[in-house]
């Protein structure tokens, strides 16, 4: 399973490798097949056809977790085109639905986007309307959770219409941009465009590029809590927003929250460990909408040279020291071998930048 490592060293006279420029070359598409088919053999539950929680062979079942490992088989499908993923997506769809309570509706509107997000994305690379379907029924319930408190935005929970966060207005809008790209509906687009000002407008900083969590319309308080995920939403709501409208403005906004991420988030230039559970996930996600960003054709070079440095130093920072071999897995500290058992949360931010990795090394970025 795990074959990715190549070294590569430049000799001196008497043939032997001069240390300064020997350099360790990694082969990300080879390391992202060990890392996603790992994904699978660790995680995998074969009776319930989803994701377990962890890899201690338990039969745990989270619904928000299984939408971003539902994203990483679509990574990995797309890059090879492989029907071993393909089958997995298939299963995915009956099992977590049915371990859902038989629907993919649930009270947290932030899950569902992300399911919805992914089942968009699953559509679009398999053609099967069943996805398609299921993320347009989503994103019915999704915008009824749009309320006046606060100004506007999407509420976080069913019956918690005060509670006005980033984690459930960043992936609403994405996912707006994208039905509207997809559809052409023309509300898709009006609703991305009013969710993305309302967030801007309430929980982003535009002199820092810090994105808050939440505002608490009760009390009028924002909540100042800061987490990659949500900085990585909301750089995905500017950079879709930009590819509909080409106006750079869109595209500064996603520079300012990366900017901020990559110097203030970060521990020794390493995306910094937001523990195991849902923290998890949230420098994961903050990738996969990074690495939209740092393959705009509009992006300064300057901005695009420091962003892929900052994605290889962590990449490679994670695939040589902080992956436990052969197994392929990974923890909340990039730069640490995982202690047991692992979570599927961790799992996923490691696979996600190995795919990312993979993906701008395929488009010839690195």
């Amino acid at each position: 399973m795990f074959l990715p490592i190549l070294l590569a060293t430049c000799g001196s006279g008497n043939d032997q490798p001069d240390p300064k420029e020997e350099k360790i070359q990694i082969n990300w598409s080879a390391a992202a097949d060990s890392s996603s088919k790992s994904l699978v053999n660790s995680f995998w539950n074969a009776p319930g056809k989803y994701f377990n929680t962890d890899n201690a062979s338990n039969t745990n079942f989270q619904y928000w977790p299984n939408g971003h490992a539902l994203d990483v088989l679509i990574d990995a499908y797309i890059r090879t085109n492989d029907a071993f993923y393909r089958n997995y997506i298939d299963q995915w769809y009956d099992g977590v639905k049915v371990k859902n309570g038989n629907r993919f509706w649930n009270e947290y509107y932030d899950d569902m986007e992300w399911n919805a997000l992914a089942m968009l994305r699953a559509y679009k690379a398999t053609n099967d309307v069943k996805f398609k379907d299921a993320a347009l029924e989503i994103w019915e319930w999704i915008k009824a959770g749009w309320n006046s408190n606060a100004g506007g935005g999407i509420t976080w929970k069913l019956g918690m219409e005060y509670s006005k966060n980033a984690c459930s207005n960043g992936p609403a809008c994405i996912l707006a941009a994208r039905l509207y790209r997809e559809f052409g509906d023309e509300s898709n687009k009006e609703w991305a465009l009013k969710i993305y000002n309302w967030e801007k407008s309430t929980l982003f900083n535009s002199n820092n590029g810090i994105v808050y969590d939440a505002i608490n319309s009760n009390t009028g308080v924002i909540q100042d809590w800061i987490f990659t995920y949500n900085q990585g939403t909301f750089v995905g709501s500017a950079v879709e927003l930009y590819k509909i409208l080409g106006e750079k403005a869109y595209l500064n906004d996603a520079v300012l929250a990366a900017d901020y991420t990559i110097s203030a988030l970060v521990n020794n230039s390493l995306l910094k460990d937001e523990g195991k559970g849902d923290g998890g996930l949230f420098k994961g996600i903050f990738i996969r909408y990074f690495t939209d960003l740092i393959q705009q054709d509009r992006l300064d070079a300057p901005a695009k040279k420091r962003y892929i440095q900052f994605m290889q130093f962590n990449a490679e920072t994670l695939w040589t020291q902080g992956t436990a071999k052969p197994a392929v897995l990974y923890g909340p500290n990039w730069g640490a071998k995982p202690g047991s058992p692992v979570g599927l949360t961790e799992q996923l931010s490691g696979c996600m930048l190995i795919e990312a990795m993979a993906l701008l090394s395929k488009n010839r970025i690195l």
